[in-house]
């Protein structure tokens, strides 16, 4: 029997709900029965794939949640949170705290309201302590959100985009927590650009399936690769059709400076060149060292600081115009994110689909992005990302937004393999799903390999290091 959660949900938000939510099930007895946490680590540090100038030796990791059901059907929920390695020690444990909350709730109820779900897991005090929404615990709520939308448009036999994008406006609204919020977007407010975005939704839809969505990549951009490497793939980049890609920066100004002229002489004036520090700086160290790179004409400037340093983005935006400032793949929740457009502190939105708590919170933000008429380009990348926000952004283009101008989602190269339904891009452009779901699910095999720390990779590789005779410095510390 799963806990029960202390505070009701907020009574505008219990206004606008509608029953007409698009389960595409008829109602059952099937129920939740298990929900299975695996820890899937990748050693992408050892070729420094997804270095940068905070995260020098990231291990690419996922704290992979299934959802099983009863039900006739067979299918499961898949969802996740991206970690970088020894993360996943405290966030799959997690996300195993919410199992209570999921084990034998009904999968018809679930589905047809994930909204539910979502309020009762942010709403569960002595788990909230830890937050209020951010950090771990609200990535862990992301993870099983998600999977319940995973679950929720397999069920209805199509891509979450699609499931989304068809959804009746009444009830996209039911699903967001306008807590918070209403200072800067009311229900009302929401209603009405989902009404207005769904105009010419078809022509929109037609162009999706036969062009997909703008991509741009970082694939050339990491901080460790070599100026040979940064070249061999920035050339590749231009030769797919991307027409912009984007690089790491904020260790070393010289070597940072290199690097972008680089870049430049390879791709010429006409591809755009992002830059990203990382939260590396403070915000007079962020202005100076944008200004000091201003000769490559960068696109970007993202996460220049802090995350949470609502103001401190703003001074920066003010100071390096005519470049951008983009943010928000670390921005905790729909409420930072309110703050940073009311300030005008952005310039380029950067949702990131396991980060904050899940699609309902997406959907906010996607929402306040729309009013403030700044553009999404999401982040991606890591295990999974790609997979996941690819979504997000076709909905948004179809039935929210209305437009791709200015606007294409982050590409990385890595990982797609493991996934049983791995993004295509053709032409520099994310080719829309058609498999029903989220995209999430990983092969069996990459469980049974991967898994930490029992998985086949490492076990192997734990052996290895075992037997391998001693390095110089470990004699030496001998």
């Amino acid at each position: 029997m799963r806990p029960t959660r202390l505070g009701p949900p907020d009574a505008e938000i219990r206004a606008t709900a509608s029953t007409g939510a698009p389960t595409g099930a008829p109602a059952t007895t099937a129920r939740i029965t298990s929900l299975t946490v695996h820890d899937v680590r990748f050693p992408t540090s050892r070729e420094l794939d997804g270095s940068d100038a905070m995260n020098p030796d990231p291990d690419y990791s996922a704290a992979y949640v299934v959802l099983g059901t009863d039900a006739p059907d067979g299918l499961a929920g898949h969802g996740f949170a991206f970690t970088i390695g020894r993360g996943n020690d405290v966030q799959a444990v997690a996300i195993a705290a919410l199992r209570p909350y999921l084990v034998g709730r009904s999968v018809a109820e679930l589905c047809a309201d994930p909204g539910s779900l979502s309020r009762d897991l942010v709403g569960d005090s002595q788990l909230r302590w830890l937050g209020p929404e951010k950090g771990v615990m609200h990535m862990a709520i992301g993870a099983v959100v998600n999977a319940v939308w995973d679950l929720a448009a397999k069920r209805r036999g199509e891509p979450l985009w699609r499931f989304l994008a068809h959804a009746e406006p009444e009830w996209l609204v039911s699903q967001v927590d306008f807590r918070y919020l209403t200072d800067a977007l009311t229900p009302g407010e929401a209603l009405e650009l989902l009404r207005t975005g769904r105009e010419g939704l078809a022509a929109r839809e037609a162009d999706l399936r036969e062009r997909g969505y703008p991509a741009y990549t970082t694939s050339p951009g990491w901080l460790g690769y070599s100026d040979a490497k940064l070249t061999r793939l920035a050339e590749e980049a231009v030769a797919a059709g991307f027409t912009q890609i984007k690089l790491k920066v904020g260790a070393d100004l010289a070597d940072d400076l290199r690097r972008c002229r680089t870049a430049r002489a390879v791709v010429g004036p006409d591809i755009r060149i992002a830059i990203d520090a990382n939260q590396r700086w403070d915000v007079a160290e962020a202005i100076a060292w944008t200004n000091a790179l201003a000769e490559i004409d960068p696109y970007w400037i993202e996460e220049p600081t802090s995350p949470d340093d609502v103001l401190g983005h703003a001074a920066v935006r003010r100071a390096v115009a005519p470049v951008r400032v983009a943010t928000g793949e670390h921005v905790q929740n729909r409420i930072v994110f309110k703050q940073l457009l009311q300030a005008g502190a952005l310039d380029v939105l950067q949702i990131d689909a396991a980060r904050v708590g899940g699609v309902n919170e997406n959907l906010a933000v996607l929402l306040l992005a729309a009013k403030y008429g700044v553009p999404v380009c999401p982040h991606a990348g890591g295990v999974g990302l790609c997979e996941l926000v690819q979504h997000l952004s076709m909905f948004d283009y179809l039935a929210l937004s209305g437009t791709t101008e200015d606007r294409a989602i982050e590409y990385v190269d890595h990982l797609h393999e493991h996934f049983v339904t791995p993004v295509e891009i053709r032409d520099a452009h994310y080719m829309a799903p058609t498999a029903p779901g989220f995209s999430a699910e990983l092969h069996p095999g990459t469980l049974t390999t991967y898994s930490y720390p029992g998985g086949t990779f490492w076990a192997a590789d734990r052996a290895a290091r075992t037997t391998a005779p001693p390095t110089p410095h470990e004699k030496e510390q001998a």
